[in-house]
């Protein structure tokens, strides 16, 4: 990797790196902002995700940093979805996932794992290729629930969390590792105010279409 991608600082007798700092920075205030339900999360997404390619790099995560570049193309994606959904200045429309994209989702989830996990082992791209394999797939379906304003997207991230916090921690990343631990929290917030937005918008029509 070039000097600046591995340029940081000294912080409780570990080195930590200044794209990981920073790149994190962009992440939970991407998590901030989708909350908030604004497309700025989506470019702030995308800055992030160049950071935190680098970081993963140099830390020897292949598959985070795959992770990343996924990121990017999905960000792109969930810019425009978001820009037409908010055409006109409508507030974006959340909703849960029906049973069947639930059922997509989690069968992309497990059997997703399982390939990349193959593919990481065999190309010697991962240290810890399950688990890696585990935190590509999830934040990619993640990402994706995100771009179609499925409030379910908040609970696949918990559960990316609870695996993401060891392995950053295994790898070196611990500004990643703490992140993850924030993130946690902010996500349980996103998705109680995804979901109580969603309800009243229900009641509201369902008020409205009441004789």
């Amino acid at each position: 990797m070039t000097p600046w991608s591995e340029a940081g600082f000294q912080l409780f007798g570990q080195h930590v790196l200044f794209t990981d700092l920073v790149g994190n920075v962009f992440a939970l205030a991407t998590v901030w902002l989708a909350k908030r339900r604004t497309i700025w999360a989506w470019p702030v997404q995308l800055a992030g995700s160049v950071l935190l390619f680098a970081a993963s790099m140099t830390a020897g995560l292949g598959g985070n940093a795959m992770k990343q570049v996924l990121f990017a193309v999905l960000a792109t994606y969930g810019w425009w979805r978001w820009a037409r959904g908010m055409r006109g200045g409508t507030e974006l429309q959340v909703r849960p996932a029906t049973p069947r994209e639930r059922t997509v989702l989690i069968g992309v989830l497990v059997v997703g794992t399982v390939l990349v996990a193959w593919a990481f082992d065999h190309f010697d791209a991962s240290w810890a290729p399950l688990p890696d394999a585990y935190i590509f797939v999830g934040s990619a379906v993640a990402t994706f629930g995100q771009s179609r304003a499925l409030v379910d997207f908040w609970l696949v991230w918990v559960a990316v969390d609870l695996v993401g916090v060891p392995l950053a921690i295994q790898g070196g990343l611990w500004v990643t590792a703490a992140v993850y631990g924030v993130f946690f929290v902010m996500v349980i917030a996103g998705f109680r105010d995804w979901l109580a937005r969603y309800r009243q918008r229900s009641l509201t029509q369902e008020e409205a279409v009441s004789p």
